[in-house]
């Protein structure tokens, strides 16, 4: 089995009020992507990552993420999905399954990378998620609340989300001919109609966007909370 990875790392952290682009900030001294890469390299089952940063990283980019599981580095797009395809078509088309993981979610496992690899061999695309425990409000233009919302079979999605290669190239086409832009790549899927299967997450796998979430990761990783292995 052919396991291909994309790790859109693109982002200009504008949210984040930074100069810096935020997948370089740095945790406990290392940049951020640095650990994403490390959960990717450290788990058997990937066989190449493909990396992407912005138009303007790239030479830089070949030199500082020297890793050996990265087999490409890209150029990001427009949006978000663009980046990923991008990523997409530059991974081998006999590859089996790819998998897509934001390269700011850096406390991913090798296990949860590999219980989304199983899983998408057997149900051909999954999303790792969360359910959601907090209580929901619906609200207004004027943000007024209008009503309380059911949270039962309400999921907090993260990556990664992995897709049998076929699979994903139906959803990519379909989007394209349909000039229709999702939020992530199961989005597409949905777009395509095609049926999606969750494996939950971890509460420890945050996006790091904001400037509280650098604090919140470097305490994870003080913390001792987190086992890189599980």
């Amino acid at each position: 089995m052919k396991v291909s990875a994309i790790i859109p790392a693109a982002g200009q952290g504008t949210r984040m009020g930074s100069s810096t682009p935020k997948q370089y900030l740095l945790l406990k001294g290392q940049p951020i992507l640095h650990y994403t890469l490390q959960a990717f390299e450290a788990c058997e089952w990937v066989n190449s990552v493909t990396l992407v940063v912005p138009a303007k990283d790239i030479g830089e980019a070949r030199k500082k993420w020297d890793y050996k599981i990265v087999k490409n580095i890209v150029e990001g797009g427009k949006e978000r999905q663009d980046s990923v395809y991008n990523g997409f078509k530059a991974i081998d088309a006999d590859t089996d399954i790819v998998i897509v993981h934001d390269g700011v979610r850096p406390f991913v496992t090798p296990d949860l990378i590999r219980r989304s690899i199983e899983a998408a061999q057997q149900f051909g695309a999954v999303i790792t998620a969360i359910p959601v425990n907090d209580t929901i409000k619906q609200v207004d233009d004027e943000d007024f609340v209008t009503r309380t919302v059911d949270r039962n079979g309400l999921w907090r999605v993260q990556t990664p989300q992995a897709f049998q290669y076929a699979i994903l190239d139906q959803a990519f086409q379909k989007a394209v001919n349909d000039s229709y832009y999702g939020t992530d790549e199961a989005s597409l899927l949905e777009n395509a109609g095609i049926k999606l299967k969750i494996i939950e997450g971890s509460e420890l796998n945050i996006k790091i966007t904001r400037k509280e979430d650098i604090i919140l990761g470097e305490g994870i990783l003080y913390s001792g909370m987190f086992d890189g292995d599980r």
